[in-house]
């Protein structure tokens, strides 16, 4: 289905102004949404995209500005009244029961009294549970997943879960759907299953309104592209005009010339710094083993459940080995807790900054020194003076976006709220810093940033070991990729004659194809 340009948009949102105590979120910021249309809605984190699809969702009520829904001004007094109008919003962070099945899940909050008109003519009546199943399963065939709709969510993949989310926003019979970074926690291919059901989504005649970091989703599926920056509404492309470089000079309001990643010279072959020999980690079929540098950035490629993350938390001591040694600046080293790996100057930024890396109702500054904070004890009494004075050295030297330490860090956006994370463990002089998606989620103005950072730190002797599922950034950042399948360590291979085919090969657990050096291959 095609929109028809004489019709009034699907959605219209203009002027639309929020204020926060302390900051404009949003100045007077429109645009529209036809049906059958994906508009793709870029900014660099904090540009105002989440305020805006919040009072689209009605979860926020604007200051000023109005809405429209084929025409008509609408009131959106809350979340209830938004789905009612067709609005549907699908969250980075998913919102599915794992303890339910996908038809529980599908229907939640909609098998009885409210929601039900829309789904059975027996008002007031629940569904019954068959009834239930038959249209689950129908709105699975629509979004293509092939399982009955009694799976448990807990036994799903992310792309599956992300196909449920859409099944349950065709089952309030959406008419406009936003789909927040869709694509963060996918692989290629359920990647490419997501941008299939988008099209079907486009020819049923849904608007799409895309939210994404990742500029090749962007150019791939857009209509058009509307771009935001610093709360203000900056300029919109069609698909025709659309190129990587024009929309990222609009995020940013200046051009960013090579990928944004920092020139890095060639540097002499440093002395060991941490050694990893036959290391077991729960889970794994054998050890694995590999040398990190000072100064070096190891890069750690791998598809998902390649066993990259588990090996961070066991040298992190997260995780207890169950074998194996290792050796830190030439002395033995065996985190038996996290403490001992930061007290040898070993930390790491973990991949889930939310849950993991930050205690969101904390303050900036009181996040920054979680980590140190017996250096700030005086007796029976903490110096809160010192403990702001080494913040506010972190929040300047990363240029954390923050109108003061004491804001709370849930309300920052996801950029500072992984400069947070990063400045907290830089208070520390680590050794050894473990990136695990250091940029998972973040614009490319920030990603800019925080590369520069990381190529600063290496400068400085740091040894940097970054986990990272974006195969630009591991060919633009790291001196050696160590690539893992099942597992396993398939081989290291140097930042010379470094190519995407190289380490695709060695991912997938082959290594044809795979020409020159490759360093300590581990085989079956």
């Amino acid at each position: 289905m095609t929109s028809t340009p004489d019709l009034p948009p699907l959605l219209a949102m203009r002027g639309i102004v929020k204020r926060f105590p302390g900051v404009t979120a949003l100045s007077g910021v429109s645009l529209s949404l036809r049906a059958g249309e994906v508009l793709a809605l870029v900014g660099e984190n904090g540009a105002g995209k989440s305020t805006l699809m919040k009072i689209l969702g009605g979860a926020c009520p604007p200051d000023e500005g109005q809405i429209f829904i084929d025409g008509a001004p609408v009131s959106l007094s809350g979340v209830r009244a938004a789905k009612r109008l067709g609005i549907a919003l699908i969250h980075q962070e998913l919102m599915l029961a794992p303890n339910l099945d996908i038809a529980a899940n599908v229907f939640l909050g909609s098998e009885g009294r409210e929601g039900c008109e829309a789904l059975t003519p027996r008002l007031l009546a629940p569904l019954r549970r068959g009834e239930l199943n038959a249209r689950a399963a129908a709105l699975l065939a629509r979004v293509g997943l092939p399982l009955p709709p009694t799976t448990p969510v807990s036994a799903l993949t992310a792309g599956q879960r992300q196909m449920v989310e859409i099944a349950k926003a065709l089952s309030a019979s959406a008419r406009i759907l936003v789909m927040d970074e869709p694509t963060s926690s996918l692989t290629a291919g359920e990647s490419r299953e997501l941008f299939a059901i988008v099209e079907r989504l486009r020819a049923d005649g849904i608007g799409v309104i895309y939210i994404s970091h990742r500029m090749d989703d962007v150019l791939s599926l857009a209509d058009r592209v509307a771009v935001l920056r610093d709360g203000r509404h900056v300029g919109e492309l069609a698909r025709t005009e659309a190129t990587h470089d024009r929309i990222v000079s609009m995020m940013v309001g200046r051009e960013l010339s090579g990928r944004y990643f920092p020139e890095r010279s060639a540097r002499p072959r440093q002395e060991p710094v941490l050694e990893v020999r036959d290391l077991v980690v729960p889970g794994a079929p054998a050890g694995v083993s590999f040398t990190a540098l000072r100064g070096e950035i190891l890069g750690f490629a791998g598809l998902v459940g390649s066993g990259r993350t588990e090996l961070m938390e066991a040298i992190f001591g997260a995780t207890r080995a169950l074998g194996g040694a290792m050796t830190l600046a030439g002395e033995p080293y065996a985190p038996r807790t996290t403490r001992d790996a930061i007290d040898r100057g070993v930390c790491l930024a973990p991949e889930d900054r939310k849950r993991h890396g930050l205690v969101l109702p904390m303050t900036v500054v009181e996040n920054a020194s979680l980590p140190g904070l017996a250096r700030f004890a005086r007796a029976f009494w903490l110096d809160r003076a010192a403990e702001r004075r080494a913040a506010r050295a972190e929040v300047d030297r990363l240029r954390i976006k923050t109108p003061t330490l004491d804001q709370r860090s849930v309300n920052l956006s996801g950029g500072n709220q992984q400069k947070v994370v990063l400045g907290k463990w830089l208070s520390m002089s680590p050794r050894v810093l473990l990136l695990d998606e250091p940029t998972r989620g973040i614009d490319v103005g920030t990603k800019a940033e925080i590369y520069r950072h990381m190529a600063a730190l290496a400068a400085e002797g740091i040894t940097l070991l970054m986990v990272s599922s974006d195969m630009e950034e591991v060919l633009g950042m790291s001196d050696r990729v160590v690539v893992m399948h099942e597992r396993r360590i398939t081989g290291v291979l140097p930042r010379e004659g470094l190519t995407q085919q190289r380490i695709a090969a060695l991912m997938t657990g082959s290594a044809r194809g795979v020409e020159g050096d490759v360093e300590g291959a581990v085989t079956a």
